[in-house]
């Protein structure tokens, strides 16, 4: 791994843990699920698609149409360990859609152009 964000200490150790079968401590998986979505806000300005990882954080990211209140017409949501998976490219976008491990909405809700984030 030799992106930014892949050098912090919380990533790495959060995605040993989750290789390892084991789950992160709370602290630290909210962490690094919190640094990963603010390196995708980074790789990918803009505020049309609104990506959700309860309960430890959401983003606007990707450009486009603005969303500005009420529910956003563009949403991808997913657990915590998916996203840590998906943003270091240990799991595809069409895998884990296909296991129905993201749930996505809107016509610009295909965040794979971003990921994994490097």
């Amino acid at each position: 791994m030799s992106s930014p964000y892949s050098k912090s200490s919380l990533v790495v150790t959060a995605l040993a843990e989750l290789e390892a079968g084991r789950t992160p401590a709370r602290e630290l998986l909210r962490d690094a699920v919190r640094e990963l979505l603010a390196e995708l806000a980074r790789k990918a300005p803009g505020r049309s698609v609104e990506v959700r990882v309860p309960p430890y954080g959401a983003v606007q990211c990707g450009s486009g149409p603005r969303h500005t209140r009420g529910t956003p017409a563009n949403v991808v949501e997913m657990e915590p360990a998916t996203w840590i998976l998906l943003a270091t490219g240990r799991l595809s976008w069409a895998d884990a859609i296909e296991a129905g491990r993201i749930r996505a909405s809107g016509n610009r809700a295909d965040i794979s152009p971003y990921i994994p984030l490097d």
